[in-house]
């Protein structure tokens, strides 16, 4: 075993009981309140039988969006990974993403659980690395494309006022910046990224942890050199399958909606897909409580019955998130039993 792949942190350590509680606590709570404030005796009896069948339709779009990253995960590998490794690397990705803040993320456990699939450490990082740059390039794509409606459009609701108009002016902002860097770093001058990162490490708030970054940046500009020495055509190939998967994501809001009564088709997309975006700054662990309140307000407005707004925030947080975290412990357990099974092995 290499040292590299040693000081790799073991499943248990990326994972936090606390933060799996906080973030269901959160989510519930949230959603219990919306309930409380939106119920309106009787509503259910207005809902359609013959729209029903959309829900189904959402939980075949919500594991469309599994199969594309694992599809991209499997391409990015070269075909290293099974389809079944594959499957299981997204789905722990996932679940720890959804029970952790957003500034720490799923990648660490991809990295490891891509390890323990079989692949080197550094092939594993390479894919992680050039899986955020794919996300980030779909955020830069989907930008314009939302300025673009939103001068024929409310893509950001009025209720959000002046407030939220320049903190969704700075989000988009930030996003492009942060992918033109990364983009930039990773397609143009693997280089620049050690100088960036080790330039901000050298701040004194953060010179404590500079020894740690400045191996991480090195590692980091070993990775990008051999995505370099990829071919354009695997870039727009893997940039589909990531792009499928975002466009999964943005529907399933939508047609949660569309299940229960009719809404403005289109609007509801571009709202789901600015506050997909949104859902990126949310500090808590998998973004509960606030992306439970990001839909209320960009898709409350649409929903014609007050009474379903309650409804359709849960049915869309059981299909998106509930069902993940299943999944994700199945996927992650797995993990645990292959690190106890080597450990015996060992002894």
């Amino acid at each position: 075993m290499s040292s590299k792949t040693k000081h790799l942190k073991q499943p248990q350590s990326l994972l936090s009981r606390k933060y799996l509680i906080i973030s269901v606590a959160l989510s519930i709570a949230t959603m219990a309140g919306v309930i409380y404030w939106t119920y309106t005796p009787g509503v259910l009896e207005h809902l359609a039988p013959k729209r029903l069948p959309g829900l189904v339709i959402a939980l075949l779009i919500s594991f469309l969006r599994v199969w594309f990253s694992a599809a991209k995960i499997r391409f990015l590998s070269e075909k290293q990974l099974s389809w079944m490794a594959s499957t299981r690397v997204v789905l722990a990705w996932d679940f720890t993403s959804a029970i952790t803040p957003s500034t720490i993320g799923g990648a660490p456990m991809a990295t490891y659980a891509m390890t323990k699939e079989g692949l080197k450490l550094g092939d594993a990082g390479a894919i992680v690395l050039y899986g955020v740059l794919l996300d980030q390039l779909w955020f830069a794509m989907a930008i314009p494309i939302l300025l673009f409606a939103g001068i024929f459009y409310e893509v950001v609701p009025a209720e959000i006022g002046l407030v939220g108009d320049v903190s969704m002016g700075l989000l988009y902002f930030g996003l492009l910046s942060y992918a033109s860097v990364l983009a930039y770093g990773v397609l143009v001058n693997p280089g620049a990224i050690k100088k960036v990162v080790k330039f901000v490490f050298k701040l004194p708030i953060l010179r404590r942890m500079s020894d740690k970054v400045e191996e991480e940046a090195e590692n980091l500009e070993e990775y990008a050199h051999q995505l370099r020495k990829k071919p354009f055509s695997f870039l727009v190939k893997a940039f589909f399958l990531s792009t499928m998967s975002w466009l999964a994501r943005i529907a399933l809001p939508t047609i949660v909606v569309l299940s229960l009564l009719p809404a403005p088709e289109v609007l509801s997309v571009l709202r789901s897909l600015a506050m997909n975006l949104a859902f990126l700054v949310v500090p808590t662990p998998g973004g509960s409580g606030g992306v439970e309140g990001l839909f209320v307000l960009f898709q409350g407005p649409l929903i014609a019955r007050e009474g379903f707004v309650g409804l359709a925030v849960f049915l869309w947080r059981i299909i998106s998130y509930y069902i993940s975290i299943g999944l994700g412990i199945m996927a992650t357990t797995w993990y645990v039993n292959q690190q106890v099974a080597e450990i015996t092995h060992q002894d």
